[in-house]
């Protein structure tokens, strides 16, 4: 549920803005928000993010809709507030283009990315919101694959880790041969007759002579 209710947020941001600038910028006009920092620059990309790979349009679109498949299906495994917002994050920002690339101009499936935001003194391209939350998650995914947090939110090594005590700290099995025989030690269990004495009792009870009468 978070990780749809994120990726719907993403992608209902992403369209709402792109098309407030289709409906007041001209394609190519260039507003200044905070001088070099942030401007509004619209632009239509036919490329990747960023406006990179440009021409190449058909290939994103089927990368795209190959990694919305691959979250829907890990979304099933899902225990992890921490991951379901991260691939919520890059499901919809990964929509959000695709819906693009899908119904926007000049064809389906070749559609052109609107992008608007530029922001000169860190880069020169030009980017949107999806743009910013599919890089936001997925430094997010390495972040998380580094510290080896898992779906199910518990870390990798703790897990294993309590898995190694919890074997190590089971009783051992019985032996199925019976149990073991007692540790060869000098001293006599109590009660039990001396070597010799059973030696001479045994040769005593086959010829049959008496025992010697112990004296006074």
């Amino acid at each position: 549920m978070l990780l749809a209710a994120i990726a719907v947020g993403v992608f209902a941001l992403d369209q709402a803005a792109k098309q407030l600038v289709i409906g007041t910028m001209a394609e190519g006009e260039r507003i200044e928000v905070l001088g070099r920092v942030l401007q509004w620059h619209f632009v239509r990309n036919p490329g990747a993010a960023f406006s990179m790979a440009s021409g190449m349009t058909w290939v994103f679109t089927l990368i795209a809709a190959a990694v919305v498949v691959a979250i829907a299906l890990v979304a099933r495994r899902l225990r992890s507030g921490v991951w379901a917002a991260v691939l919520g994050a890059v499901l919809g920002g990964t929509l959000g283009n695709l819906f693009d690339r899908l119904f926007r101009p000049p064809a389906f499936a070749e559609g052109h990315v609107v992008d608007f935001i530029s922001t000169p003194w860190l880069m020169p391209a030009i980017y949107n919101v999806a743009d910013i939350a599919i890089v936001g998650g997925m430094i997010a995914f390495v972040a998380l694959t580094l510290f080896d947090v898992r779906l199910d939110g518990s870390r990798g090594r703790d897990a294993d880790a309590a898995a190694e005590a919890a074997d190590g700290g089971e009783p051992a099995a019985a032996d199925d041969d019976g149990p073991a025989a007692a540790p060869d030690d000098d001293r006599t269990t109590s009660g039990a007759p001396d070597g010799a004495a059973a030696e001479a009792g045994a040769e005593d009870a086959a010829t049959g002579a008496p025992e010697p009468e112990p004296r006074a």
